[in-house]
C-alpha cells in the first residue's frame, strides 16, 4: 500500500480533505449540497433532481447539510461530496488508501454504509476509519490528555490515557457553532431572518469570524460596551452601510460559558470539562489537567482558551497545574492527526483492504 493516503474529515459544517504529509488540508469546503430540478425534466421527485456542491446562487433555497450534529442524514449528499474529493485527488494518486474520520456518535450501520460507498462505488484499495477526537490528540503529539472539540454541530469532551479513550467519561453537547449562527441570524435580521439568503449567510459568517469574542468577565464587558462605541462594534455591509452591533451580538460566544444568559440549557463548556475529568480515577487527573487539548473552530474565538483556563482554575482543580494546549491550526486538528496516523506503522493492521472487504461479503 502507498504510504501516502487521502484523508477525508467530514464534519457537520465543513469537509476537509487532502493528502497525508501536508501541514493542512488542501481542500476545505462547506458541508453543503444543493438539489436543482433538471430543466429537461423538472419536478420534485428524487430521480428528477441533480445534486451539486455548495449553494447555487440562482436557487439559494435548495441547499442542505447532509451531516447534522455529527450524524449523516443524507447519504446521497455525502456520497456526492466524497466522489468530488476522490476525483480530485486520485488524478495523480490513483492507488492511495483512504482515511475517513468518524464521529463517536456514528452507528454501526453508518460504518457499513461508509465501507460500501468507498469500496463498491469509489473502488478504493484500502480504508482506515479513525476516531476524530483521537486524531486531535495525535495532532498535538500526545497519547494522554483531555480533548475538547467544539465545531459546527457538536461540542465533545473525551479523556484519553495512553492513546485509549477512558470509558464512561465522554461528554457531548448538541450545542456548537450553528447555535451561535442561529442566535446572530435572529438578533441581526429579526423578522426578516432567512437562513437560505446568501447575503444574510455571508453577513453572519463574517461577523462571527471577525467581530465576536469571549470576554474574560461578561459583566465588565456589558458595562463597557454601551458607553464605548468603536470600530469593533460596527460592521460594514457590502454597500458601505454601517451596521451597529449590539453588545450581546459581539459577545455571542459567551453562550459557551454562560448559556443561561442566552436562554439556553446548560451546562457550560468548562463545567462539561470538569464533569468529565471528575469521572476519571483520581490518580490520572493531574496528568489530564496538564494536557487539555482545545480544538475545533469555536475555540478560535479570541479569549476562548484564556476564559476556559480561568474557569478551570476557579473550580476544585485550582490546586493542580492546568495547561490548555491550543495550536494555531486547531481548527484542522482532526485532519492533521489523521495525517500523522497515515505514516504510523503501528496502525498498519487497522487498515481494511478491498480484498478483505470482498471476502467478508462472500456467503
Amino acid at each position: 500500500m502507498d504510504s501516502r493516503a487521502i484523508i477525508i474529515d467530514h464534519g457537520s459544517g465543513f469537509l476537509k480533505a487532502g493528502l497525508s504529509g501536508w501541514n493542512e488540508p488542501q481542500l476545505v469546503v462547506p458541508s453543503i449540497v444543493n438539489y436543482i430540478p433538471c430543466r429537461e425534466n423538472p419536478g420534485p421527485s428524487y430521480a428528477r433532481r441533480r445534486v451539486g456542491l455548495g449553494i447555487d446562487l440562482r436557487h439559494p433555497d435548495t441547499f442542505s447539510y447532509p451531516v447534522q450534529r455529527g450524524r449523516v442524514l443524507n447519504w446521497e449528499g455525502v456520497e456526492h461530496m466524497w466522489s468530488f474529493v476522490m476525483e480530485r485527488h486520485r488524478r495523480e494518486h490513483s492507488d492511495c488508501g483512504v482515511i475517513i474520520t468518524e464521529s463517536p456518535l456514528r452507528e454501526p450501520i453508518d460504518r457499513k454504509k461508509t465501507l460500501e460507498i468507498m469500496f463498491e462505488l469509489l473502488d478504493v484499495p484500502s480504508i482506515l476509519l479513525a476516531d476524530q477526537l483521537e486524531m486531535s490528540l495525535y495532532a498535538n503529539g500526545l497519547l494522554s490528555g483531555v480533548v475538547l472539540d467544539s465545531g459546527y454541530g457538536l461540542t465533545r469532551v473525551q479523556p484519553f490515557h495512553m492513546g485509549r479513550p477512558l470509558p464512561d467519561c465522554s461528554k457531548t453537547l448538541e450545542f456548537a457553532g450553528q447555535d451561535l449562527s442561529d442566535f446572530l441570524f435572529k438578533s441581526i435580521f429579526k423578522k426578516d431572518c432567512n437562513q437560505h439568503d446568501p447575503f444574510q449567510l455571508d453577513t453572519v459568517a463574517v461577523i462571527q469570524t471577525s467581530k465576536c469574542f469571549v470576554p474574560q468577565s461578561l459583566g465588565e464587558a456589558l458595562d463597557f460596551c454601551p458607553s464605548h462605541s468603536d470600530a469593533g462594534n460596527t460592521y460594514l455591509l457590502p454597500d458601505g452601510t454601517p451596521m451597529e452591533l449590539a453588545p450581546l451580538e459581539r459577545l455571542a460566544p459567551e453562550a459557551f460559558f454562560s448559556p443561561q444568559v442566552f436562554d439556553l440549557p446548560g451546562p457550560s463548556i468548562p463545567q462539561v470539562v470538569i464533569d468529565s475529568i471528575e469521572s476519571v480515577q483520581t490518580s490520572l487527573r493531574p496528568q489530564l489537567l496538564s494536557h487539555i487539548v482545545a480544538c475545533g473552530g469555536n475555540t478560535l474565538y479570541p479569549g476562548f482558551t484564556t476564559r476556559l483556563y480561568q474557569e478551570l482554575m476557579a473550580s476544585d482543580f485550582s490546586s493542580f497545574e492546568v495547561t490548555i494546549w491550543a495550536s494555531t491550526t486547531r481548527n484542522f486538528s482532526v485532519w492533521l492527526g489523521a495525517s500523522v496516523l497515515a505514516h504510523l506503522s503501528t496502525y498498519r493492521s487497522e487498515w481494511l483492504t478491498k480484498e478483505e472487504y470482498d471476502e467478508s461479503l462472500r456467503p
